[in-house]
């Protein structure tokens, strides 16, 4: 399964979110940070808001911030909200053409418990698991200072 971009930019822009001290910021924060394309990421934005996961404001002193703590907001309920199907293969897609062997196929069964798997695994987890390590990642998305990592040491 690949998650479409719409998704990426979705944890991306949570992710960012979460590892900010005061918590406010503007699309184009995100966009600088992470050196994505603004206007897609204002329709993430606009996709988060929808969801309840995020509150914007207008004007001046607008912006974006986690609408829930990051304990709250599931990485398998957001990718469920934010993906538009599932199929990991035509088979599988209601618009897909049949198969031939479809009533004989045992495929399609599998890379649904598959997928069931995948889910799962990510409904363990929440937002706060992500930023963990929210000085490191603050860092790398220049959000506060800068951390120094020991020599040999993975910042994850």
């Amino acid at each position: 399964m690949r998650m479409t971009l719409h998704t990426d930019y979705a944890l991306r822009m949570l992710i960012y979110l979460a590892t900010r001290p005061e918590g406010v910021c503007t699309v184009n924060d995100v966009a600088e940070a992470y050196q994505l394309p603004r206007n897609h990421l204002l329709k993430v934005a606009q996709t988060l808001r929808d969801l309840g996961f995020v509150e914007t404001t207008r004007g001046r002193a607008g912006g974006i911030r986690l609408a829930k703590s990051p304990e709250a907001i599931g990485v398998g309920a957001l990718v469920r909200a934010t993906e538009e199907e599932f199929s990991l293969a035509e088979c599988m897609q209601a618009q897909g053409r049949p198969c031939a062997i479809s009533p004989a196929c045992n495929l399609k069964g599998m890379l649904h418990e598959a997928l069931t798997a995948f889910l799962a695994v990510l409904d363990k987890y929440t937002l706060a698991d992500l930023v963990k390590n929210r000085a490191i990642l603050g860092s790398f998305l220049g959000i506060g200072g800068t951390v120094k990592l020991e020599e040999g040491t993975q910042p994850w």
